[in-house]
């Protein structure tokens, strides 16, 4: 908002800037590579279908967190619900809830399934669910 007053950046004449270089080569608590691709998104499809499909994730990591964190997944959650995209995610949690024994495992087995799942999609699609720190 601070600049030419536009809520994205992508809404800005000067997009993308020299602002934007480098911004997905490393990640911080949470990861960046999609940044451009979401700002491309915001451009084709506008900030409203945009916002509407982040809330819809927002939602389905809120169920991972929730039912299926062991305490050492949240990264692992956070991460692939940012890479993946939606159908991706709702078919994961399509897989993870309709498992008929889900009633019976710990939280552990269960953390264990669901991360399972997602990062067999990821590996799939050859996408890496680690965070790329800088060294």
């Amino acid at each position: 908002m601070e600049h030419n007053g536009v809520e994205y950046c992508c809404q800005c004449r000067e997009y993308p800037c020299e602002k934007y270089e480098h911004i997905d080569d490393f990640d911080s608590f949470i990861t960046h590579r999609n940044r451009r691709a979401d700002l491309e998104k915001v451009r084709q499809f506008g900030a409203e279908a945009y916002n509407t499909e982040q809330m819809e994730k927002i939602k389905i990591l809120d169920i991972l967190l929730s039912g299926y964190n062991d305490g050492r997944k949240k990264t692992l959650f956070c991460v692939a619900v940012n890479l993946l995209n939606l159908q991706e995610l709702r078919e994961a949690l399509r897989e993870i809830e309709s498992r008929p024994d889900m009633e019976t495992l710990t939280l552990k087995e269960k953390s264990a399934f669901a991360a399972g799942v997602l990062s067999e999609i990821a590996s799939h699609r050859k996408v890496d669910l680690k965070l790329h720190r800088k060294k």
